[in-house]
Protein backbone atom coordinates (compact mmCIF):
# COMPACT_ATOMS: atom_id res chain seq x y z
CA UNK A 1 0.00 0.00 0.00
CA UNK A 2 1.34 3.33 -0.91
CA UNK A 3 1.90 5.97 1.21
CA UNK A 4 0.86 10.06 0.67
CA UNK A 5 1.59 12.95 2.54
CA UNK A 6 -0.57 16.81 2.43
CA UNK A 7 -0.48 19.28 4.69
CA UNK A 8 -4.55 19.13 5.40
CA UNK A 9 -6.86 16.09 4.77
CA UNK A 10 -10.75 16.97 4.39
CA UNK A 11 -12.80 13.77 4.70
CA UNK A 12 -15.93 14.96 2.92
CA UNK A 13 -16.77 17.13 0.21
CA UNK A 14 -20.22 19.12 1.15
CA UNK A 15 -20.44 22.77 1.95
CA UNK A 16 -18.40 22.75 4.91
CA UNK A 17 -15.86 20.00 3.86
CA UNK A 18 -14.98 22.28 0.44
CA UNK A 19 -15.39 25.58 2.36
CA UNK A 20 -12.48 23.65 4.19
CA UNK A 21 -10.59 23.15 1.17
CA UNK A 22 -10.63 25.88 -0.82
CA UNK A 23 -9.81 28.27 2.74
CA UNK A 24 -6.36 25.83 3.36
CA UNK A 25 -5.91 25.99 0.04
CA UNK A 26 -5.88 29.93 -0.40
CA UNK A 27 -3.37 29.68 2.63
CA UNK A 28 -0.94 27.51 0.55
CA UNK A 29 -1.67 24.22 1.56
CA UNK A 30 -1.16 20.91 -0.05
CA UNK A 31 -4.83 20.00 0.60
CA UNK A 32 -6.54 16.67 0.36
CA UNK A 33 -10.25 15.80 -0.13
CA UNK A 34 -11.46 12.09 0.44
CA UNK A 35 -15.28 11.30 -0.49
CA UNK A 36 -17.01 8.50 -1.32
CA UNK A 37 -19.56 10.23 -3.51
CA UNK A 38 -21.97 10.99 -4.06
CA UNK A 39 -20.21 13.94 -5.15
CA UNK A 40 -22.16 17.23 -4.18
CA UNK A 41 -22.62 17.24 -0.58
CA UNK A 42 -25.93 16.84 1.42
CA UNK A 43 -27.14 20.76 1.06
CA UNK A 44 -26.89 19.97 -2.94
CA UNK A 45 -27.93 16.43 -3.43
CA UNK A 46 -30.24 15.81 -0.88
CA UNK A 47 -30.89 19.10 1.18
CA UNK A 48 -31.35 22.75 0.91
CA UNK A 49 -31.79 23.39 -3.19
CA UNK A 50 -33.76 20.40 -4.01
CA UNK A 51 -35.86 20.97 -1.04
CA UNK A 52 -36.44 24.44 -1.94
CA UNK A 53 -37.06 24.03 -5.52
CA UNK A 54 -40.46 21.42 -4.76
CA UNK A 55 -41.14 24.13 -2.43
CA UNK A 56 -41.65 26.87 -5.15
CA UNK A 57 -44.02 24.92 -7.00
CA UNK A 58 -46.16 24.74 -3.94
CA UNK A 59 -45.99 27.78 -3.28
CA UNK A 60 -46.73 28.77 -6.52
CA UNK A 61 -50.12 26.49 -6.84
CA UNK A 62 -51.35 27.87 -3.27
CA UNK A 63 -51.09 31.27 -4.47
CA UNK A 64 -52.80 30.54 -8.37
CA UNK A 65 -55.74 28.88 -6.11
CA UNK A 66 -56.29 32.55 -4.22
CA UNK A 67 -57.18 33.82 -7.54
CA UNK A 68 -60.38 34.64 -6.73
CA UNK A 69 -59.14 36.78 -3.77
CA UNK A 70 -56.87 39.14 -5.58
CA UNK A 71 -59.80 39.75 -8.14
CA UNK A 72 -58.76 37.51 -10.98
CA UNK A 73 -61.05 34.78 -12.29
CA UNK A 74 -60.15 31.68 -10.67
CA UNK A 75 -58.26 29.03 -12.64
CA UNK A 76 -57.72 25.21 -12.46
CA UNK A 77 -54.23 24.54 -10.86
CA UNK A 78 -53.17 21.51 -10.29
CA UNK A 79 -49.82 19.58 -9.52
CA UNK A 80 -47.93 17.21 -11.63
CA UNK A 81 -45.73 15.82 -9.00
CA UNK A 82 -43.50 14.00 -11.95
CA UNK A 83 -43.19 17.29 -13.80
CA UNK A 84 -41.87 19.11 -10.32
CA UNK A 85 -39.26 16.19 -9.20
CA UNK A 86 -37.54 16.75 -13.03
CA UNK A 87 -37.41 20.21 -12.65
CA UNK A 88 -35.96 19.50 -9.37
CA UNK A 89 -33.50 16.93 -10.53
CA UNK A 90 -32.40 19.33 -13.16
CA UNK A 91 -31.36 22.01 -11.05
CA UNK A 92 -29.60 19.74 -8.57
CA UNK A 93 -27.35 18.43 -11.71
CA UNK A 94 -26.33 21.82 -12.22
CA UNK A 95 -25.36 22.91 -8.43
CA UNK A 96 -23.87 19.20 -8.41
CA UNK A 97 -21.62 19.49 -11.40
CA UNK A 98 -20.33 22.92 -10.47
CA UNK A 99 -19.22 21.56 -7.27
CA UNK A 100 -18.01 18.26 -8.75
CA UNK A 101 -15.97 20.54 -11.04
CA UNK A 102 -14.40 22.84 -7.98
CA UNK A 103 -13.12 19.43 -6.13
CA UNK A 104 -11.78 17.97 -9.31
CA UNK A 105 -9.65 21.63 -9.33
CA UNK A 106 -6.33 19.96 -10.04
CA UNK A 107 -4.72 22.16 -7.12
CA UNK A 108 -6.51 19.69 -4.82
CA UNK A 109 -5.88 15.83 -5.01
CA UNK A 110 -9.29 14.34 -4.54
CA UNK A 111 -9.69 10.63 -3.50
CA UNK A 112 -12.74 9.29 -4.30
CA UNK A 113 -13.47 6.59 -1.63
CA UNK A 114 -14.13 5.77 1.98
CA UNK A 115 -11.94 6.94 4.73
CA UNK A 116 -10.85 4.89 7.67
CA UNK A 117 -8.62 6.42 10.42
CA UNK A 118 -5.53 3.91 10.99
CA UNK A 119 -3.73 6.29 13.90
CA UNK A 120 -4.38 10.08 14.71
CA UNK A 121 -2.07 10.94 11.93
CA UNK A 122 -2.78 8.60 9.33
CA UNK A 123 -5.87 7.36 7.12
CA UNK A 124 -6.63 4.71 4.72
CA UNK A 125 -8.35 5.82 1.14
CA UNK A 126 -8.81 2.88 -0.81
CA UNK A 127 -5.87 1.30 -1.43
CA UNK A 128 -3.47 4.34 -0.42
CA UNK A 129 -2.43 5.50 2.69
CA UNK A 130 -2.60 9.10 3.63
CA UNK A 131 -0.85 11.05 5.99
CA UNK A 132 -2.05 14.39 7.29
CA UNK A 133 -0.39 17.19 9.25
CA UNK A 134 -3.81 18.28 9.95
CA UNK A 135 -7.45 16.73 9.37
CA UNK A 136 -10.95 18.24 8.99
CA UNK A 137 -13.84 15.45 9.35
CA UNK A 138 -16.93 17.16 7.30
CA UNK A 139 -18.63 13.79 6.58
CA UNK A 140 -22.20 15.42 7.32
CA UNK A 141 -25.51 13.26 8.51
CA UNK A 142 -28.09 10.87 7.53
CA UNK A 143 -32.06 10.31 8.74
CA UNK A 144 -31.62 8.67 11.71
CA UNK A 145 -32.50 5.46 12.95
CA UNK A 146 -35.71 5.73 15.12
CA UNK A 147 -37.07 2.58 16.63
CA UNK A 148 -40.60 2.56 17.24
CA UNK A 149 -42.05 -1.31 17.54
CA UNK A 150 -43.68 -2.01 13.91
CA UNK A 151 -42.10 0.55 12.27
CA UNK A 152 -39.47 -0.82 10.17
CA UNK A 153 -41.96 -3.87 8.88
CA UNK A 154 -44.38 -1.35 8.16
CA UNK A 155 -42.28 0.39 5.99
CA UNK A 156 -41.36 4.19 5.82
CA UNK A 157 -39.84 6.92 3.68
CA UNK A 158 -36.93 9.43 5.04
CA UNK A 159 -37.01 12.86 3.19
CA UNK A 160 -34.42 11.48 1.27
CA UNK A 161 -36.92 9.26 -0.78
CA UNK A 162 -39.70 12.15 -0.15
CA UNK A 163 -37.80 13.89 -2.15
CA UNK A 164 -38.11 11.21 -5.45
CA UNK A 165 -42.05 10.50 -5.12
CA UNK A 166 -43.42 11.12 -8.29
CA UNK A 167 -46.97 10.32 -7.61
CA UNK A 168 -48.56 12.23 -4.57
CA UNK A 169 -49.81 9.55 -1.59
CA UNK A 170 -53.42 9.63 -0.60
CA UNK A 171 -52.56 10.65 3.01
CA UNK A 172 -49.32 10.71 4.67
CA UNK A 173 -48.84 10.35 8.25
CA UNK A 174 -45.03 13.01 9.10
CA UNK A 175 -43.69 11.97 12.64
CA UNK A 176 -42.16 14.90 14.02
CA UNK A 177 -42.21 18.68 13.71
CA UNK A 178 -38.51 19.76 13.02
CA UNK A 179 -37.82 21.93 10.03
CA UNK A 180 -37.59 18.93 7.50
CA UNK A 181 -41.15 17.93 8.87
CA UNK A 182 -42.74 21.05 8.60
CA UNK A 183 -41.45 22.04 5.17
CA UNK A 184 -42.52 18.40 3.55
CA UNK A 185 -45.58 18.48 5.13
CA UNK A 186 -47.09 21.55 4.12
CA UNK A 187 -45.33 20.68 0.43
CA UNK A 188 -47.58 17.84 0.17
CA UNK A 189 -50.30 18.96 2.10
CA UNK A 190 -50.80 22.11 -1.01
CA UNK A 191 -50.20 19.46 -3.72
CA UNK A 192 -53.13 17.56 -2.39
CA UNK A 193 -52.61 14.77 0.21
CA UNK A 194 -54.05 14.34 2.97
CA UNK A 195 -51.44 15.26 5.65
CA UNK A 196 -51.40 14.64 9.62
CA UNK A 197 -48.55 15.46 11.67
CA UNK A 198 -47.65 13.59 15.01
CA UNK A 199 -44.93 15.55 17.24
CA UNK A 200 -43.21 15.10 20.11
CA UNK A 201 -42.75 17.91 21.94
CA UNK A 202 -45.32 20.80 22.63
CA UNK A 203 -45.34 22.35 19.49
CA UNK A 204 -43.93 22.54 16.07
CA UNK A 205 -39.87 23.50 15.75
CA UNK A 206 -40.09 22.97 19.52
CA UNK A 207 -36.45 23.71 19.48
CA UNK A 208 -37.88 27.45 19.32
CA UNK A 209 -39.95 29.96 21.26
CA UNK A 210 -43.00 28.54 21.76
CA UNK A 211 -45.41 31.63 19.77
CA UNK A 212 -43.49 30.23 16.74
CA UNK A 213 -44.40 27.03 16.62
CA UNK A 214 -48.41 27.65 18.04
CA UNK A 215 -48.32 30.14 14.90
CA UNK A 216 -46.86 27.85 11.81
CA UNK A 217 -49.54 25.15 13.60
CA UNK A 218 -52.69 27.67 13.36
CA UNK A 219 -51.50 28.26 9.43
CA UNK A 220 -51.07 24.97 8.54
CA UNK A 221 -54.19 23.78 10.18
CA UNK A 222 -56.38 26.34 8.44
CA UNK A 223 -54.83 24.63 5.23
CA UNK A 224 -56.13 21.19 6.47
CA UNK A 225 -53.15 19.68 7.77
CA UNK A 226 -53.79 18.25 11.22
CA UNK A 227 -51.29 18.77 13.79
CA UNK A 228 -51.30 16.38 16.79
CA UNK A 229 -48.42 17.46 19.49
CA UNK A 230 -47.08 15.81 22.85
CA UNK A 231 -47.61 12.64 21.75
CA UNK A 232 -45.78 8.95 22.72
CA UNK A 233 -45.37 6.51 19.88
CA UNK A 234 -46.25 3.38 20.94
CA UNK A 235 -46.55 0.91 18.20
CA UNK A 236 -47.39 0.92 14.25
CA UNK A 237 -49.55 -1.91 12.93
CA UNK A 238 -49.93 -2.23 8.24
CA UNK A 239 -52.24 -3.76 6.38
CA UNK A 240 -51.62 -3.91 2.40
CA UNK A 241 -53.34 -0.43 2.20
CA UNK A 242 -52.70 1.67 4.87
CA UNK A 243 -50.12 2.08 8.25
CA UNK A 244 -51.52 2.78 11.65
CA UNK A 245 -49.60 4.83 14.41
CA UNK A 246 -50.35 4.22 17.77
CA UNK A 247 -49.68 6.86 20.12
CA UNK A 248 -50.71 8.53 23.53
CA UNK A 249 -51.81 12.11 24.34
CA UNK A 250 -52.70 13.50 27.29
CA UNK A 251 -53.13 9.73 28.68
CA UNK A 252 -55.39 8.74 25.59
CA UNK A 253 -54.49 6.01 23.38
CA UNK A 254 -55.05 7.26 19.93
CA UNK A 255 -54.63 6.14 16.41
CA UNK A 256 -54.23 7.48 12.80
CA UNK A 257 -53.31 6.11 9.73
CA UNK A 258 -52.35 6.73 6.41
CA UNK A 259 -50.83 5.58 3.17
CA UNK A 260 -47.27 6.51 3.73
CA UNK A 261 -45.51 7.29 6.49
CA UNK A 262 -42.83 10.05 6.81
CA UNK A 263 -40.11 9.45 9.20
CA UNK A 264 -39.05 12.85 9.99
CA UNK A 265 -37.35 11.73 13.90
CA UNK A 266 -33.87 13.57 13.10
CA UNK A 267 -30.45 12.85 11.72
CA UNK A 268 -27.66 11.24 12.88
CA UNK A 269 -23.49 12.41 11.81
CA UNK A 270 -22.04 10.28 9.05
CA UNK A 271 -19.53 8.32 11.99
CA UNK A 272 -19.50 5.49 10.80
CA UNK A 273 -16.20 3.05 9.42
CA UNK A 274 -14.00 6.09 10.52
CA UNK A 275 -12.63 4.17 12.98
CA UNK A 276 -12.45 7.09 15.19
CA UNK A 277 -11.35 5.29 18.16
CA UNK A 278 -8.08 5.01 16.47
CA UNK A 279 -7.91 9.17 15.63
CA UNK A 280 -8.69 9.20 19.51
CA UNK A 281 -11.39 11.54 19.68
CA UNK A 282 -13.63 12.27 21.73
CA UNK A 283 -17.26 11.17 20.90
CA UNK A 284 -20.33 11.98 22.79
CA UNK A 285 -23.78 10.95 21.49
CA UNK A 286 -22.71 10.09 17.88
CA UNK A 287 -21.34 13.60 17.74
CA UNK A 288 -17.77 14.73 17.92
CA UNK A 289 -16.90 17.27 20.54
CA UNK A 290 -15.13 20.47 19.32
CA UNK A 291 -14.24 23.75 20.67
CA UNK A 292 -14.95 27.03 19.14
CA UNK A 293 -11.89 26.77 16.84
CA UNK A 294 -13.29 23.61 15.42
CA UNK A 295 -11.10 21.47 17.51
CA UNK A 296 -11.46 17.50 18.51
CA UNK A 297 -10.05 16.02 21.56
CA UNK A 298 -6.95 15.76 19.25
CA UNK A 299 -5.69 19.66 18.22
CA UNK A 300 -5.16 18.63 14.83
CA UNK A 301 -7.89 16.56 13.86
CA UNK A 302 -11.06 19.50 13.35
CA UNK A 303 -14.87 18.58 12.61
CA UNK A 304 -17.25 20.76 11.07
CA UNK A 305 -20.79 21.00 9.88
CA UNK A 306 -23.02 18.28 11.21
CA UNK A 307 -20.65 15.71 12.64
CA UNK A 308 -19.92 17.84 15.57
CA UNK A 309 -22.16 18.86 18.54
CA UNK A 310 -23.35 22.55 16.94
CA UNK A 311 -26.03 23.93 14.93
CA UNK A 312 -26.24 21.99 11.74
CA UNK A 313 -27.00 24.88 9.86
CA UNK A 314 -25.05 25.25 6.19
CA UNK A 315 -24.05 28.83 6.21
CA UNK A 316 -22.36 28.29 9.74
CA UNK A 317 -21.23 24.69 8.37
CA UNK A 318 -19.28 26.98 5.71
CA UNK A 319 -18.36 29.41 8.68
CA UNK A 320 -16.93 26.21 10.44
CA UNK A 321 -14.97 25.21 7.34
CA UNK A 322 -13.16 28.18 6.71
CA UNK A 323 -12.08 28.85 10.65
CA UNK A 324 -11.01 25.01 10.59
CA UNK A 325 -8.80 25.48 7.86
CA UNK A 326 -7.13 28.71 9.30
CA UNK A 327 -6.31 27.12 12.26
CA UNK A 328 -5.22 24.09 10.78
CA UNK A 329 -2.68 26.73 9.09
CA UNK A 330 -1.94 28.42 11.55
CA UNK A 331 -1.49 26.22 14.90
CA UNK A 332 0.85 28.38 17.02
CA UNK A 333 -1.48 31.99 16.68
CA UNK A 334 -4.64 32.61 18.34
CA UNK A 335 -7.65 30.78 17.30
CA UNK A 336 -10.11 32.26 14.98
CA UNK A 337 -13.48 30.92 16.52
CA UNK A 338 -16.78 31.32 14.79
CA UNK A 339 -19.50 33.80 16.54
CA UNK A 340 -22.22 31.74 17.38
CA UNK A 341 -23.53 35.29 19.09
CA UNK A 342 -25.43 35.70 15.32
CA UNK A 343 -26.37 32.11 15.13
CA UNK A 344 -29.43 31.72 12.56
CA UNK A 345 -31.82 29.39 11.18
CA UNK A 346 -34.72 29.87 8.31
CA UNK A 347 -37.70 27.59 7.97
CA UNK A 348 -39.01 27.93 4.15
CA UNK A 349 -42.79 27.17 4.92
CA UNK A 350 -45.29 29.74 4.33
CA UNK A 351 -45.52 32.02 6.67
CA UNK A 352 -41.57 31.60 6.69
CA UNK A 353 -39.65 31.69 9.75
CA UNK A 354 -36.39 32.86 10.84
CA UNK A 355 -34.62 33.27 13.96
CA UNK A 356 -31.22 34.72 14.80
CA UNK A 357 -29.28 35.43 18.21
CA UNK A 358 -30.65 34.48 21.60
CA UNK A 359 -34.37 33.27 22.04
CA UNK A 360 -36.45 34.35 25.08
CA UNK A 361 -35.77 30.26 26.22
CA UNK A 362 -32.48 30.73 26.20
CA UNK A 363 -32.45 34.61 27.76
CA UNK A 364 -34.31 32.19 30.78
CA UNK A 365 -32.22 29.58 30.86
CA UNK A 366 -29.11 32.02 30.93
CA UNK A 367 -30.57 34.40 33.19
CA UNK A 368 -30.13 37.09 30.83
CA UNK A 369 -32.51 39.92 31.72
CA UNK A 370 -34.45 40.98 28.33
CA UNK A 371 -37.02 43.48 27.17
CA UNK A 372 -39.34 41.78 24.27
CA UNK A 373 -41.68 43.42 21.67
CA UNK A 374 -43.47 41.98 18.84
CA UNK A 375 -45.84 42.89 16.01
CA UNK A 376 -48.07 41.09 13.86
CA UNK A 377 -47.85 41.29 9.95
CA UNK A 378 -51.53 41.43 10.18
CA UNK A 379 -51.72 45.12 11.28
CA UNK A 380 -49.17 46.18 8.72
CA UNK A 381 -50.27 47.67 5.48
CA UNK A 382 -47.67 45.91 2.83
CA UNK A 383 -48.00 42.45 4.31
CA UNK A 384 -52.02 42.97 4.19
CA UNK A 385 -51.50 44.13 0.43
CA UNK A 386 -49.69 41.17 -0.26
CA UNK A 387 -52.30 39.24 1.32
CA UNK A 388 -49.73 38.02 3.64
CA UNK A 389 -50.64 38.43 6.95
CA UNK A 390 -50.01 35.68 8.87
CA UNK A 391 -47.27 35.66 12.12
CA UNK A 392 -45.22 38.55 13.92
CA UNK A 393 -41.70 40.25 14.23
CA UNK A 394 -40.34 39.61 17.54
CA UNK A 395 -37.42 41.52 18.85
CA UNK A 396 -35.18 40.95 22.15
CA UNK A 397 -32.92 43.60 23.67
CA UNK A 398 -30.80 44.26 26.79
CA UNK A 399 -32.93 46.74 29.25
CA UNK A 400 -29.62 48.65 29.96
CA UNK A 401 -29.05 50.17 27.05
CA UNK A 402 -31.49 48.28 23.90
CA UNK A 403 -28.86 46.31 22.15
CA UNK A 404 -30.40 43.29 20.18
CA UNK A 405 -30.07 40.35 21.31
CA UNK A 406 -32.25 37.78 19.31
CA UNK A 407 -34.50 38.40 16.72
CA UNK A 408 -37.50 36.23 15.82
CA UNK A 409 -39.90 36.56 12.49
CA UNK A 410 -42.78 34.44 11.18
CA UNK A 411 -44.46 36.00 8.03
CA UNK A 412 -43.85 36.56 4.69
CA UNK A 413 -40.39 36.95 3.78
CA UNK A 414 -39.14 35.97 6.86
CA UNK A 415 -35.79 34.56 5.78
CA UNK A 416 -34.66 37.63 4.00
CA UNK A 417 -36.41 40.33 6.11
CA UNK A 418 -33.75 38.63 9.06
CA UNK A 419 -30.66 39.72 7.48
CA UNK A 420 -31.59 43.25 8.28
CA UNK A 421 -31.91 42.14 11.76
CA UNK A 422 -28.54 40.13 11.69
CA UNK A 423 -26.93 43.25 10.23
CA UNK A 424 -27.51 45.33 13.19
CA UNK A 425 -26.41 42.57 15.81
CA UNK A 426 -23.01 42.34 14.18
CA UNK A 427 -22.49 45.34 14.63
CA UNK A 428 -23.58 45.46 18.27
CA UNK A 429 -26.82 47.28 17.40
CA UNK A 430 -29.70 48.68 19.21
CA UNK A 431 -33.19 49.54 19.24
CA UNK A 432 -33.05 52.91 18.72
CA UNK A 433 -30.54 52.00 15.55
CA UNK A 434 -33.69 50.24 13.97
CA UNK A 435 -35.58 53.70 14.73
CA UNK A 436 -32.76 55.81 13.39
CA UNK A 437 -32.14 53.15 9.93
CA UNK A 438 -34.92 54.57 7.24
CA UNK A 439 -37.39 52.28 6.34
CA UNK A 440 -39.22 53.10 2.79
CA UNK A 441 -42.55 52.67 2.91
CA UNK A 442 -44.81 50.37 1.77
CA UNK A 443 -42.39 47.58 2.59
CA UNK A 444 -42.27 44.58 4.98
CA UNK A 445 -38.89 45.74 6.34
CA UNK A 446 -40.25 48.59 7.68
CA UNK A 447 -42.15 46.42 10.13
CA UNK A 448 -39.20 46.32 11.99
CA UNK A 449 -39.56 49.34 13.69
CA UNK A 450 -42.50 49.19 15.53
CA UNK A 451 -41.38 46.00 18.03
CA UNK A 452 -38.72 48.30 18.02
CA UNK A 453 -40.04 51.54 18.90
CA UNK A 454 -41.79 49.28 22.02
CA UNK A 455 -38.66 48.53 23.17
CA UNK A 456 -37.63 52.21 23.41
CA UNK A 457 -40.88 53.09 25.33
CA UNK A 458 -39.82 50.20 27.93
CA UNK A 459 -36.35 51.47 28.21
CA UNK A 460 -38.03 55.14 29.19
CA UNK A 461 -40.30 53.74 31.27
CA UNK A 462 -37.65 51.19 33.68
Amino acid sequence: MSERRHDVVIIGGGSAGYAAARTARDAGADVAIVDHGPLGGLCILRGCMPTKTILRSAEILALMKRAREFGLAPVTAQADLSAIVDRKNRLVQEFADYRIAALRDPRFTLYESRAEFLSPHVIRAGEVRIRGGAFVIATGSSAADVWIPGLDEAGYLTSDEMLDVRRPPASLLVLGGGLVAVEFAQFFARIGTKVTMLQRGATLLSDMDEDIGQALAAVFQDEGIEVITGVSFQRVTSTPSEKTMHFVQGGVVQTRSAEVIFQALGRRPNLKGLNLELAGVQVIDGRLMVGGDMRTTQPHIFAVGDVNDLTPIVHLAIQQGETAALNAMHPTEPARVVDHRLDTEVVFTEPQVAVAGMSERQCREQSIPYLTASYPFADHGKAMCLGTAHGFVKLLCRPDNGVLLGAQIVGPEAGELIHELIAVMYFHGTAQDLLRIPHYHPTLAEIVTYPAESIVEQMGRS
